[in-house]
């Protein structure tokens, strides 16, 4: 009689333990998808020697980005123009979501879909907003930024 019962006791307590471990195995997948899709909202740049925090839009151009700089950063060989912004190509396209806007110092635009803008004053235009500095006056990236050319680096927060 003891037999009978200590055999379907042990099936039990056999059955429990697979039914833990693989729901413990089931948490511990959902955290790690959940850990890669996790939603990036800001990325750095960093330019002479400065590392500026850009809060990104929610758009299907700055989740490209974010995308392209999961593979790796991007160095951004930017030109100096008409004394409101720095622009330089991204050696890509990006899917485009242009409007017309006002842009304001601190501002990361895409502009036709290749070239990437900072800006530190305002101009009028077609554009994508990717995201904006944030926590810098007009003034500081104006300084930041230097006269001329420069070389900036966008990257994740790691």
């Amino acid at each position: 009689m003891r037999k009978k019962i200590i055999i379907p006791l042990v099936l039990i307590i056999i059955i429990l333990i697979i039914f833990v471990l693989d729901v413990n195995n089931k948490n511990n997948n959902n955290e790690n998808s959940e850990g890669e899709n996790m939603v990036v909202d800001e990325i750095k740049i960093s330019v002479n020697n400065e590392e500026l925090i850009v809060k990104l839009e929610d758009n299907s151009s700055s989740r490209a980005l974010v995308e392209k700089l999961k593979e790796k950063d991007l160095v951004i060989n930017a030109e100096d123009y008409g004394n409101f912004e720095k622009v330089g190509s991204l050696g890509f396209t990006l899917p485009t979501n242009d409007i017309t806007i006002t842009t304001t110092p601190g501002d990361l635009i895409l502009y036709q879909g290749n070239q990437i803008t900072l800006y530190y004053d305002t101009n009028t235009w077609t554009f994508t907003r990717l995201g904006k500095v944030k926590d810098k006056t007009k003034e500081e990236l104006k300084e930041i930024l230097g006269s001329g050319d420069v070389v900036f680096t966008l990257f994740l927060n790691k």
